[in-house]
């Protein structure tokens, strides 16, 4: 096998194992809002125990970034290719890590949740999943239309993160006996908030994976 075939079976192999890690991320993001949503802590722990596995699989393909680099010496493309797997290890990563924090919160929240400020949350928490899996999408397929598209669904996001955190904040002060439930509301509705950033952050990596231009879409 000729060195060029080699190296393009290593970079399939690459995008491959990004992806085998998103899968999971994706699943924590889903189970840490049925978590909150259902009250079940068992799946909260599950969550938190998957992380483990995140962590440890973002460093396996980090490194073998890092060695395709030294060994290969890509350029152009090929440099791109890897530069931008990096950056969406770290922003996948970073998902996990919310997803953890919504994990424990749900935990925390007390049985008897507030029904008035959490109507919106499951609305938040289906645009920033299909924010996620747009973004993941437009990096399967290399589409820079479907990655500027999902970006934009950031601003419907940021609209709802400011309604919820202004009736969290009236909530807790006309009913002062909720303040240690909703308190861990707004832990999950801000992880909210930053996993649609996140998913940007991998729109933009995807824009500049095909064009080779960074450009700002948050």
């Amino acid at each position: 096998m000729s060195n060029r075939r080699t190296f393009d079976v290593e970079l399939d192999e690459l995008k491959q194992d990004i992806l085998r890690m998103a899968s999971l991320v994706e699943q924590s993001i889903y189970k840490a809002m049925e978590s909150l949503f259902t009250q079940d802590p068992l799946i909260a722990k599950e969550v938190i125990t998957r992380d483990d596995i995140i962590d440890r699989l973002r460093y396996e393909i980090e490194n073998n970034c890092i060695r395709l680099i030294a060994t290969q010496q890509p350029m152009a493309r090929d440099l791109r290719v890897i530069v931008t797997g990096i950056k969406i290890l770290l922003n996948l990563e970073r998902m996990g890590d919310h997803a953890v924090d919504i994990a424990r919160a749900a935990m925390c929240v007390c049985g008897r949740m507030p029904s008035r400020p959490m109507d919106r949350i499951p609305e938040m928490a289906r645009i920033v999943q299909q924010m996620v899996k747009d973004g993941l999408d437009a990096y399967v397929h290399g589409d820079v239309e479907k990655a500027r598209a999902m970006c934009a669904m950031d601003d419907e996001v940021d609209d709802i993160y400011n309604l919820l955190f202004h009736d969290l904040i009236s909530y807790m002060e006309d009913n002062p006996d909720t303040i240690p439930c909703v308190v861990y509301l707004l832990v999950v509705v801000r992880r909210l908030e930053r996993l649609a950033d996140r998913a940007t952050n991998i729109g933009e990596d995807v824009v500049y994976l095909v064009t080779g231009e960074w450009e700002e879409l948050n």
